[in-house]
């Protein structure tokens, strides 16, 4: 069997950051479900020069209930949703307090809108900031076009290793920060800057009336029971 391809320097620590706070988890906890010291598990989050063998990955992975795969970046190119579907499935609705918790303070999410072509999907970072949505684009864009408008904002997550996840939509009318007072302190407030580059100062929010989500759990899954 072929070993797994060497991760990029200091993805690995990333990863593992981003993927215990998606769980809440501090590195004490961490380091107790993967026999590990929580020094350890600083060091292998902050130094780019941290290459964990693969028996602590595997313990690492179950830690953080997710695939060595996932950690090492090996299916970053690939779509989600590939595994095949699990046979003892069910789909559950979401409230709408779970739907903003999976949601979170920030991520990447899709808005769906009408362009002048017909329906647009666009992949975008997202702020969430007092029950409302904010996004970062060009004035020029097709986002800044629907001024007005209602729109529909997506974000899921898929979990390739055991055929489950969780999809949740927001729909609402979007409008403009035309204070640039107001603009700048919400651009600040963001957690990051749009992943796609430079020059998205224009600042839109979504005021959703309506959060909805299904989740798909899978029986005998981590938590799932």
């Amino acid at each position: 069997m072929p070993s797994p391809p060497h991760p990029a320097r200091g993805d690995i620590g990333r990863r593992v950051a981003t993927r215990r706070k998606q769980l809440g988890l501090s590195r004490r906890d961490v380091a107790l479900r993967a026999a590990a010291a929580p020094g350890y598990i600083e060091y292998v989050e902050e130094h780019a020069s941290a290459a964990p063998g693969i028996g602590f990955l595997l313990r690492l992975a179950d830690a953080l209930d997710t695939t060595v795969d996932e950690l090492t970046g090996a299916t970053g190119d690939l779509p989600t949703g590939l595994a095949p579907a699990a046979r003892q499935a069910r789909m559950v609705e979401l409230d709408a307090e779970e739907c903003w918790t999976l949601l979170g303070d920030h991520g990447v999410g899709r808005v769906a809108l009408s362009g002048g072509d017909g329906p647009v999907v666009l992949p975008l970072n997202y702020q969430v900031l007092d029950g409302e949505v904010m996004f970062s684009t060009t004035d020029r864009s097709s986002l800044a076009a629907a001024e007005g408008t209602e729109i529909a904002f997506e974000a899921d997550h898929i979990d390739d290793a055991f055929s489950r996840g969780w999809s949740v939509m927001l729909v609402g009318p979007v409008h403009a920060v035309t204070d640039e007072e107001a603009a700048r302190r919400l651009r600040e407030a963001a957690h990051s800057a749009p992943w796609a580059g430079d020059e998205r100062d224009h600042v839109m929010v979504l005021s959703p009336r309506r959060a909805t989500g299904r989740r798909i759990l899978v029986r005998g899954a981590p938590g799932d029971d």
